[in-house]
């Protein structure tokens, strides 16, 4: 019989987890699980995330309406396993919840959200999970092969972003400077969606 964990102090903070044991998690906080490690997610974002959230998804949602590509905002689970262990639910250790994720492969998508990686992710930057979408998430979408990532930072009004070079299979930096709000920015998997910075922090 599965054991169906409702409290997650029943859980061990520094263990590792599989997408099974995910599964039976019951509980009322957020979590992500990369390379089997529990990572909290903030319980409500601020107005101003939920306010870019929107504007950009808006934006994608618009280009994509005709498109075979679907855009998706948090909460929607993504499972990312590693090439070595398939589909195995007893395997997959890595399941995150991007701000926003666009997914243009239907035979990933499924009843539970997306397995495998998604061709383009947008992360909003907070005091909290700074460190998690700098760090632990690039190198988790870098080695799962998102072919682009954004990094928004709300306050400074800036976005980051990183292009796959799938040769190599490492990021790189589509220009040394951040895009600012007085500029247009456009996306490198979908060279004809070009839109004014300034549309996203109205």
């Amino acid at each position: 019989m599965i054991e169906v964990i409702s409290d997650i102090k029943q859980l061990t903070l520094t263990g590792t987890y599989t997408y099974a044991d995910y599964l039976t998690w019951q509980f009322d906080h957020m979590v992500e699980l990369i390379r089997g490690k529990i990572f909290k997610m903030s319980p409500a974002p601020d107005r101003m995330h939920q306010e870019i959230v929107s504007n950009l998804h808006g934006i994608i949602w618009t280009f994509l309406k005709d498109r075979q590509c679907r855009v998706y905002s948090a909460p929607f689970d993504v499972r990312l396993p590693l090439p070595q262990n398939g589909n195995d639910p007893d395997k997959i250790d890595t399941v995150v919840q991007p701000d926003i994720c666009v997914i243009c492969d239907s035979d990933k998508l499924d009843k539970r959200g997306c397995l495998g990686a998604p061709d383009w992710i947008i992360e909003i930057l907070s005091e909290s999970t700074a460190q998690k979408d700098l760090h632990e998430k690039f190198d988790i979408y870098q080695f799962s092969g998102v072919k682009e990532y954004w990094i928004v930072h709300p306050h400074e009004q800036t976005i980051l972003i990183y292009v796959l070079n799938e040769e190599v299979g490492l990021y790189e930096l589509a220009r040394l400077t951040p895009f600012t709000a007085n500029e247009s920015i456009k996306s490198f998997v979908f060279p004809d969606l070009e839109f004014d910075l300034k549309d996203v922090w109205e």
